[in-house]
Parts: structure tokens; sequence; C-alpha cells
């Protein structure tokens, strides 16, 4: 989602990749201190695995800590990690939306490409993106297979939205990050390679269902 900020970012061929970067990176640290200690308690996996939604994360922390209210507290920690997730989202498909909006490619752009003069925010394009999902949000309640679908649609098609671009990169000889601030010289062609083969991977993960029926 960093990419779709790039025209909000000074100088952002060479502050965009590196936020990327610096993100990942920042992730796998944070995920290290989230994902061992959550190893060494982990409870019967069968248990687990029969939770009917296919979520276990809530049975997983009241198992280990032994309350209701444990449970809650750290799985209150998770909910606000997704809370400013969810805002770094809405920010990244408002600022889609707008750019849509501005290209005169989707219905009503003329209102959903106006910016706040105030707040020098694309009001309308971040009412709408916001709107959008509320709706998407409602589906949860009525389906958990049909929820779970479309948030790993929407994951298929922002990895497929990386790849391409790197993969036509590498079809056309990297000519044209040949002078970009951080060319990567000989090893470019293998960390594309990677790249590639590691989003396919993901998209046939997340294109699996998330319990076998």
């Amino acid at each position: 989602m960093v990419a779709a900020m790039c025209e909000e970012v000074q100088h952002p061929e060479s502050q965009v990749p590196k936020a990327i970067v610096l993100s990942v990176v920042a992730a796998g640290i944070t995920g290290i201190f989230y994902l061992v200690p959550l190893l060494f308690v982990l409870p019967d996996i069968e248990m687990l695995l029969g939770v009917a939604n296919g979520q276990p994360i809530g049975l997983l922390f009241t198992t280990v800590t032994g309350s209701k209210a444990g449970g809650f507290c750290l799985l209150f920690l998770i909910l606000g990690i997704l809370f400013f997730a969810g805002v770094g989202a809405l920010t990244a498909a408002s600022r889609c939306t707008y750019a849509f909006a501005r290209d005169g490619a989707i219905p009503g752009y003329r209102l959903w490409m106006k910016v706040n003069k105030k707040l020098d925010v694309p009001l309308w394009a971040l009412a709408l993106s916001t709107v959008v999902d509320c709706i998407l949000g409602l589906i949860f309640f009525g389906s958990s297979a049909a929820f779970n679908s479309f948030t790993g649609v929407a994951t298929i098609c922002l990895s497929t939205s990386y790849c391409v671009p790197v993969l036509v990169n590498m079809i056309r000889g990297r000519k044209v990050v040949a002078r970009s601030p951080y060319p990567l010289g000989r090893f470019g062609y293998l960390i594309n390679g990677i790249s590639v083969l590691w989003i396919v991977f993901a998209v046939v993960i997340f294109s699996m269902p998330v319990a076998i029926p």
C-alpha cells in the first residue's frame, strides 16, 4: 500500500522504495517478538483447527492466559493494530479512488476528484472508500466464507499489482531502472525473480479456502 502514496511523497523514486524495505524489516522484527512467545505457549493444534470460523486467535489467547479477561486484553492489542492498519489501507484506497477519478475512470469522477482546500485531502474520495469498506464489512455477518473470499481476493490483487511491473521490468531487461537510485546491479534479476516467485506462491496460498469442508 506504500506505493499508493507516491504522489504525496517528496522524491518518491528514492523514498518509497526505502519505505517499502523498512516496513518489511520492521514487520519481520516485530513478528519474531510476537510469534516466538506464541509458539512456546501454543495449546493443542486440533482444538485450534476445530474453530468454526477458521480464526482461532481469540480461543488461543483465552486458553494460554487461562481467563477470558486476559484473552480479551491480548485480543484488544491486536484490534488496535488492525485499527491503525485499517487507517493506512483506507488512506491508500482513497488515494487510488482519487487517482482513478482524476483520470475520469470511474462514474461520478467530477465529485470524487475534488480536493478539500482546507484539509488538502480528497475528502469525497475518502468518503466513498469508507462507505464501500463498511458495506463489504457487513458481508461477514451474512457469510464468513464470502467475507474471507473478499479479503483473499484483495490480497491477491494487491500482490499481483506489485508482481506485474516487476515481471515486465525483467522481460524488458531492467532498462527502465538502470539509472534508478537503487539499480541493484547484477543482483537485480535475482531479487526480482525471487519476488515474482514469492508473489506467485502467495497468490496460490490465498486462493485456498480457510478450512476444508
